[in-house]
């Protein structure tokens, strides 16, 4: 793959200064028309073997751009913050929004996979399962609209002893090479043997990698700002961005019953029975929160289900047993300008919790294809592709040690009527009810077929869906609060006797009786 990078391709300075005058002018043009449009982000990956000219090439492009519409996003030793979450995290607080250029240099998302690999001698499993993983999430962001494009500066071994010596020779830049750079070089075959194996399998129609001959200074410069002046062109003159395919809708249940139809809504709690309860399960929560264990865990607890259906009463009876500084409610709304210029799912993981935290969603990512499907807010790729999208964040947060509970409150349509109007007839609960609301109960059927859609799509065995009889408000607060007391004393339970994550078991509902950084970075 870097063959043809290692050719010695050159350009003379005359001809450099030439077409560089000509380029300055188009990219500068562009990145305006970029910054107006507002439509997509540019994130540009720089990478490739020390010596290469990453640095100067990023300083190139800063010399012939608008610097204040460009960002240098670099990533070294995880902070303790950044420890508390998800690897991901860290990027996605950075991603660029839409009209700006975002250019990663060190440590991104392909670093520490290559830097394990070539440090175990091979291509290894975990670097397979990663990169995977990479060309979903680079998929993902380019349906959201970005361009995505990865320059690997290359150099021979030959020319990157060179290069190191020529630095070396100018006190100018002999800080650049370092004993650690001579060390990898003697490595630079195992490098080259997983980071090519790297560059194959993420190697895109959607996030393509551009090897660039990185021994002539004028021909990298010249390459990368060429490829990156038609791409932005070319995505500025075409209005579709590409895209990836994404499965099919599912198929309507042939016999009518699903996860929905077969609950047992008749369920109820006395309020003797319901007051002794909520007692015995808010001091057992309570007491889990002080867990010393909870501080190597962070806890997501989601809410959805119909409107009128109880989230918000079941929230305040489950965060009346924590400590208020160890949680946070997130309500979830049309999103902000903020929030529409990135990727959808950015939102939400800028609330992903530190580990000994607790993040509540009233509401959640899975607005996607629950109201924007329904109400036609997206188009049917976006909620389509939004299922698996999902289901990796989800992976993510419980591979970083996060437990996701997630809860799905039902209740009849007969029993929303009757709180509708109780809500207009009570002054104190009149904001609760809107317009919006009764459009969409004239939608219930499209709203129940996409709620079972979603749990059939997005139940997983790390984060199980649990739905909860939501008829009568005491039997649904208790099988919460009782739900995150179990899912939590399991959780720590087995991390108290391995330190490991363990497996999620779902909370059966009860059916109607009788019925069924790395050395590319340097």
């Amino acid at each position: 793959m870097f063959e043809s990078a290692e050719l010695g391709h050159t350009i003379d300075n005359k001809r450099f200064h030439k077409e560089a005058e000509h380029l300055r002018v188009e990219l500068q043009r562009a990145q305006y028309e970029l910054r107006e449009a507002a439509r997509f982000p540019v994130l540009i990956l720089v990478s490739g073997v020390d010596g290469g000219g990453k640095r100067e090439t990023i300083s190139k492009l800063y010399e012939w751009m608008d610097p204040r519409y460009l960002s240098t996003l670099a990533f070294t030793t995880p902070t303790d913050e950044e420890r508390d979450r998800p690897t991901m995290w860290r990027y996605w607080r950075s991603l660029p929004p839409k009209g700006r250029i975002g250019v990663f240099s060190s440590g991104s998302w392909y670093s520490n996979p290559i830097a394990a690999s070539v440090a175990g001698g091979q291509v290894s499993h975990l670097l397979e399962h990663e990169m995977t993983r990479i060309n979903r999430f680079e998929g993902m962001l380019v349906n959201e609209g970005a361009l995505v494009l990865k320059f690997w500066l290359h150099l021979s071994k030959k020319a990157q002893k060179a290069r190191f010596e020529k630095l070396e020779a100018d006190p100018r830049t002999a800080w650049q090479v370092t004993k650690e750079s001579w060390a990898r070089l003697k490595t630079q075959p195992q490098l080259l043997e997983v980071a090519g194996h790297a560059l194959r399998v993420t190697n895109t129609p959607w996030a393509p990698w551009i090897v660039v001959d990185g021994s002539d200074d004028n021909y990298r410069n010249l390459q990368v700002g060429k490829t990156l002046l038609e791409a932005i062109r070319y995505r500025l003159d075409k209005q579709t961005p590409m895209t990836y395919p994404v499965a099919p809708p599912l198929i309507p249940k042939l016999d009518g019953r699903d996860v929905l139809s077969e609950l047992d809504l008749s369920q109820k709690l006395s309020k003797m029975q319901y007051e002794k309860q909520l007692a015995k399960y808010q001091g057992r929560l309570s007491e889990l929160m002080r867990s010393p264990l909870l501080a190597k865990r962070a806890l997501i607890i989601v809410f959805e289900g119909s409107d009128a259906a109880g989230k918000g009463g079941a929230i305040r009876r489950v965060s009346a047993a924590m400590d208020t500084r160890q949680f946070q409610i997130v309500p979830i709304a049309a999103p902000t300008d903020e929030e529409s210029a990135q990727p959808y799912l950015w939102r939400f993981w800028r609330h992903v919790p530190r580990k000994g935290h607790v993040t509540i969603f009233d509401r959640s990512w899975y607005g996607r294809v629950l109201v924007e499907r329904v109400e036609g807010f997206c188009s049917e790729a976006d909620w389509l592709r939004a299922y698996a999208e999902i289901n990796d964040f989800e992976h993510a947060l419980d591979s970083a040690d996060n437990l996701v509970i997630k809860f799905w409150l039902q209740i009849d349509k007969d029993e929303q009527l009757v709180r509708f109007k109780e809500r207009e007839a009570t002054e104190f609960k009149r904001f609760k009810i809107t317009e919006d609301d009764w459009r969409n109960r004239e939608k219930w059927d499209a709203y129940h077929d996409a709620a079972v859609d979603m749990m059939d799509r997005t139940s997983t065995g790390q984060a199980p869906w649990v739905v909860v009889e939501a008829n009568d408000k005491h039997f649904a607060r208790i099988k919460v609060l009782r739900t995150v007391c179990e899912r939590l004393e399991q959780a720590l339970r087995i991390e108290s006797s391995t330190g490991n994550p363990g497996s999620r078991n779902l909370v059966q509902h009860k059916r109607k009786p009788g019925r069924h950084d790395d050395q590319a970075d340097h």
